[in-house]
């Protein structure tokens, strides 16, 4: 603001003696001006007309063009005016003032603003900094706190980082332009303009002020993270005390302990009755409203549960021999899904008793605690439960006998139980204030008696052979496996007896609630595993469904099966890590930090990959190429189908909307996967390099296929003929073209040989065709009579054009016989061959009841076999001889044949053409 201040005092100042130049002007004889002022090398002379001068507060364009004086020059030869009232006609020309420096322009006003800009929230981040420094000195007892105020500092620690880079494009500038301007002059060289002097040492100090900012901002930055760095410290240090402090186990302990148990029973009792006094008193509307909306709550999610998952999460008992995917199937959800019921039941209840102002202070912590032992409990007894089945032996995942499985059932439950009346018991100590020896005495207690129920059970005999029923005895455990169960209990026992009380009640809670989410873990990635084997998931009720309702077949079942496993796998993955890591003393600030960063930035060297990026373009490609194809369909079916156009038009028009398209989504998919699309020059440069290698057939095929589709020499549909290959084209494709042949071949030419080569099409422009019959007669017959017939049997026949009419031609004479040809032209080419077929008949009917041709052949010719399509090569047929003639007199025929040694002119000029006729038929089967 001092600058602009200062910047509109000179321009008031400016104009002042601009307004008195003027002012002379008009009173005083005028001087005109004979010589121009001197001009440096880095100035231009600068010209008026009886304008007042110029502000010289024009910024400088460029930072190299010198800035004009205000002031007109008064030197130089003036000669008076004619008229002395008339003003000077000459221009006074105003002299450049080499000594007035350049101005900053909008470009350095803005840049000075952002550094303003950037001190200021560099100053802030300082600010926080310290007070979050101030926060962790505090909190550095409390785990919850710690971590918290770690997600705040990296926060804080990733703006500074962030505001440091917003520096590095001014400065990049400055750096080019201080390139521009060049070293200044050295010792017996030229001075430079002082503009630009001026302009370096205006640019030179903003550099240094970004230097300094980046300076501030990396030391800010190293400030964070040191502190960062000592709040990971410090909890770990807490949490290894937790785990390793050491309690004097002794009678004094105990004798304490209880007097504390007792001054808690009576704080306790004291507290929930006066609570449910003035709740009953005053709020029993909210708390019975409370009550009502969970039991609804609960009742909504059970029925709902039921009526979802029925399938899953009940034993059929009309299923006498289950499948082992089946039994897993059951055992995961029959878990999870009334374990997450519960759960939100729990949830909803403690949310509504805390909206209604239901809940007191020192209420509101041994409910939540409460809620959250019943669902631990409920889930570790579900999921044994459901494992053993004591119940239903052909249910149960473990090979156990049934007494085996009711006492491992009891052993379970005995240890959750404990595990959470003192997880419970020690939240209420916690609330209420108690000495902190009454909660080292119960976890004492409650490692203890698990320690003794996990040595107790090494003497369980639940195993059978594999021959042995599941009613029968039962076996001791492995060796192995009862040496580890006693050590683990005794383990814990002397843990706890020596003073290391929180190791010892971690050691216990793990073994319970991580072994149990481990087991669960287990079996869905069984579940997983068993439904995307192959054939497994058409057995289900699901694949069952979907086979019936979209009919499909046993490929694309297995293709969802493979989908289901994999989806399977992360939700194990995604809702049971979180647990374990709670579990192990990690926060919940913790974990959304770490998927924060793994879903955002994940580093390899100087690489950052972000997967919710790499997601959102994955999304964006797949819904890009969803509307590409949507487009593809509504134009083909709605526009173009009501429009008459032709079928390979709409190919062409398709397939290149879905080039464009699908060409557009992988853009966007990019830039939506924040790859930088600049950064695709370099792959350009391979690609280049790659075809000039090795690509060449490709591209060259590639850009073929766009010629095909633009140029349109043949297209979907077209009968189409290029060196040996013919058939009818079935799909343009980028690299080739797919010709199925009348075999029903399917053949993949390349795109190339179909520019380079000649293509002949039958079908180009229309599907007009000509189709000749060779007919052969002796010369007994009447020729004008044969084409008489001729003609009148294809002009009865309704697929025969009658324009172009029907012609016949007298081809050849042969030694004994006749060739007349019959031309026909149909409006569809490809119904050629029936229409062939048909006139043949005709022609042998007519013929027969004409009494022209003989009961056997005068030749008999190997005819190719015909297609399905009906198109088929013709050679010249005989179709009969006059009557009265014998074999005899054909076998004769026959051998006088190869001792014919000439033939009129005529007929050897009707012979070549009946060669060459021949040959077009051969490379053209339709006619």
């Amino acid at each position: 603001m001092h600058f602009v201040g200062k910047l509109l005092a000179v321009s008031v100042c400016l104009l002042s003696l601009a307004g008195a130049g003027a002012v002379v002007a008009q009173t005083a004889l005028p001087a005109q001006t004979t010589t121009q002022p001197a001009q440096t090398p880095a100035q231009a002379p600068a010209q008026t007309s009886n304008q007042p001068a110029q502000n010289g507060a024009q910024p400088a364009q460029g930072g190299a063009q010198p800035a004009q004086n205000a002031q007109p020059a008064a030197d130089g030869k003036a000669q008076p005016a004619p008229n002395a009232q008339q003003p000077a006609g000459g221009a006074a020309q105003p002299a450049q003032n080499a000594a007035t420096p350049a101005q900053p322009t909008d470009a350095a006003l803005a840049a000075e603003a952002g550094q303003s800009q950037t001190a200021e929230q560099l100053a802030d981040a300082g600010k926080e900094l310290k007070r979050l420094r101030d926060l962790v000195a505090k909190a550095s007892d409390d785990d919850i706190a710690l971590a918290e105020l770690k997600v705040r500092v990296d926060a804080v620690a990733k703006q500074i980082i962030s505001t440091s880079i917003a520096t590095r494009p001014r400065l990049d500038e400055i750096k080019a332009r201080l390139t521009e301007l060049g070293d200044p002059p050295g010792e017996g060289q030229p001075p430079e303009a002082d503009i630009v002097t001026a302009e370096r040492k205006r640019l030179l100090a903003e550099r240094g002020e970004i230097n300094a900012l980046t300076g501030e901002a990396e030391s800010l930055s190293v400030q964070a993270t040191k502190l960062s760095n000592g709040i990971t410290a410090t909890r770990r240090a807490l949490f290894s005390n937790t785990l390793l402090k050491n309690t004097d186990v002794s009678v004094e302990m105990f004798d304490e302990a209880l007097s504390a148990t007792v001054n808690e029973t009576k704080v306790l009792s004291r507290s929930t009755m006066s609570w449910l006094t003035f709740v009953w008193n005053y709020k029993r509307i909210p708390l019975l409203t409370a009550i009502f909306l969970s039991i609804c709550a609960a009742m909504v999610f059970l029925v709902g549960s039921n009526r979802l998952f029925s399938p899953y999460i009940h034993h059929d008992k009309s299923d006498e021999e289950p499948s082992y995917f089946r039994r897993l199937s059951v055992a995961f959800w029959s878990t999870l899904i009334p374990t997450i019921s519960t759960g939100a039941f729990a949830v909803s209840s403690f949310f509504f008793l805390h909206s209604f102002n239901v809940l007191r202070s020192d209420i509101t912590p041994i409910i939540a605690i409460a809620l959250a032992v019943i669902v631990a409990g409920f889930f570790v007894t579900t999921l044994a439960n459901a494992v053993l089945s004591p119940r239903e032996s052909r249910w149960r995942l473990v090979r156990v006998s049934d007494r085996g499985a009711k006492v491992l059932l009891i052993t379970i439950f005995a240890m959750a139980l404990v595990n959470g009346l003192d997880y419970m018991f020690g939240g209420v100590s916690e609330a209420l204030g108690s000495p902190v020896v009454l909660t080292v005495v119960k976890s004492f207690i409650a490692s203890v008696v698990i320690g003794l129920i996990i040595i107790a059970s090494a003497w369980i005999k639940p195993t059978l052979k594999r021959d042995e029923p599941f009613d029968a005895p039962g076996r001791p455990w492995p060796r192995v496996v009862s040496i580890v169960l006693m050590l683990t209990g005794a383990s814990l026992i002397i843990a706890a007896a020596s003073g290391y009380v929180g190791l010892s009640r971690f050691i216990a809670t793990q073994i319970i609630i991580t072994g149990a989410i481990l087991v669960m873990m287990y079996i869905g990635f069984l579940t997983g595993k068993a439904v995307s084997r192959q054939g497994a998931f058409a057995e289900t009720a699901a694949g069952r469904y979907l086979e019936r309702r979209y009919k499909l077949e046993q490929v694309g079942l297995d293709q969802v099966g493979l989908a289901a496993g994999l989806s399977i796998y992360a939700l194990v993955i995604l809702f049971f890590i979180p647990l374990i890591l709670l579990q192990w003393g990690f926060q919940v600030a913790d974990i959304e930090s770490w998927t924060y960063r793994a879903v955002t930035e994940i580093k390899i060297g100087t690489i950052t990959i972000s997967l919710m990026g790499i997601m959102a373009g994955v999304l964006f490609f797949a819904l890009g190429y969803v509307v590409t194809r949507w487009v593809q369909r509504w134009i083909d079916g709605n526009v173009m189908a009501r429009s008459r156009v032709d079928a390979g038009v709409r190919n062409s028009i398709r397939t290149g909307i879905g080039y464009i398209g699908v060409g557009l989504a992988g853009l966007i998919g990019l830039s939506a996967a924040g790859i930088d699309l600049s950064n695709l020059a370099l792959v350009a440069g391979a690609l280049s390099l790659g075809v000039g290698f090795g690509l060449q057939n490709i591209v060259s095929n590639f850009v073929s296929g766009l010629i095909l589709l633009v140029e349109r020499p043949f297209k979907v549909g077209d009968w189409i003929v290029s060196g040996t290959t013919e058939g009818f084209v079935k799909r343009i494709s980028v690299r080739a073209t797919e010709i199925e042949t009348f075999q029903h071949q399917s053949i993949m030419m390349p795109n190339s040989l179909l520019i380079n080569a000649s293509v002949g099409n039958w079908t180009h422009r229309n599907k007009l065709g000509r189709s000749e019959i060779a007919v052969t007669v002796t010369y007994a017959s009447d020729p004008r009579r044969i084409m008489d017939l001729l003609a009148e049997i294809a002009g009865a026949h309704p697929m025969v054009l009658k324009n172009p009419s029907p012609t016949v031609g007298f081809t050849a004479f042969g030694d004994e016989r006749m060739t007349f040809e019959l031309r026909i032209y149909v409006a569809d080419v490809l119904t050629g061959g029936g229409v062939r077929n048909d006139l043949r008949v005709a022609i042998y009917e007519r013929f027969r009841d004409e009494g022209i041709g003989a009961p056997f052949p005068l030749k008999i010719e190997d005819v190719p076999v015909e297609d399905q399509t009906g198109i088929e090569s013709h050679e010249p047929e005989t179709v009969g001889e006059p009557k009265g003639a014998t074999s005899a007199e054909a076998r004769a025929a026959a051998s006088k044949k190869e001792a014919a040694s000439a033939a009129p002119l005529d007929e050897e000029g009707e012979e070549e053409g009946g060669k060459r006729r021949a040959s077009s038929r051969r490379s053209n089967p339709n006619r």
